[in-house]
């Protein structure tokens, strides 16, 4: 494995920033908070408004992929899904394509989650796309998604992301 982010402050680690669902008139909260070596990503999920989503996502750093077959977190969640999102430099219409897919999480409980790169889903403001196909080696950004249609808080901890 190699690791990908220890979130440790390094100059290499990137910045997280959110983006809710208030880009579209929703009312969910949420964002991250790096500190003592872990990523935390917490808020409140909102179906308000048509809304439903919360997310994290890196600027400032780009990745190469190449060669992964999987990305590897260590997380300690609350028991509700999650999805890994990358983006690359793929549009459609002008749009950023993200390729998401999916983990559970186990409430309380540190696990290490797989996300198989060949099982990535593409998608454009949540719709889905049959393409373009993911790029491994321009992965522009690396973020984390809750959109499981339930409201109420979430917390999701991240000690490492890694690739295998």
């Amino acid at each position: 494995m190699k690791t990908l982010m220890r979130f440790d402050g390094a100059p290499e680690e990137p910045r997280w920033v959110a983006v809710n669902d208030g880009v579209m008139g929703g009312r969910s909260s949420g964002g991250p908070e790096v500190a003592a070596g872990q990523l935390r990503f917490t808020g409140v999920l909102s179906l308000e408004n048509n809304g439903g989503f919360s997310s994290v996502r890196t600027v400032g750093r780009e990745f190469d992929f190449t060669g992964a077959k999987n990305v590897v977190l260590r997380v300690r969640g609350d028991g509700r899904r999650y999805q890994l999102r990358l983006a690359t430099d793929a549009r459609f219409r002008g749009i950023t394509v993200s390729y998401g897919g999916e983990f559970a999480t186990q409430a309380g409980r540190w696990t290490e989650v797989r996300v198989p790169l060949s099982g990535l889903r593409a998608s454009a403001h949540g719709f889905a796309l049959l393409g373009p196909p993911f790029e491994p080696s321009q992965v522009r950004e690396v973020g984390l998604l809750i959109g499981d249609k339930r409201e109420g808080p979430f917390a999701l901890t991240v000690d490492w992301i890694a690739l295998e």
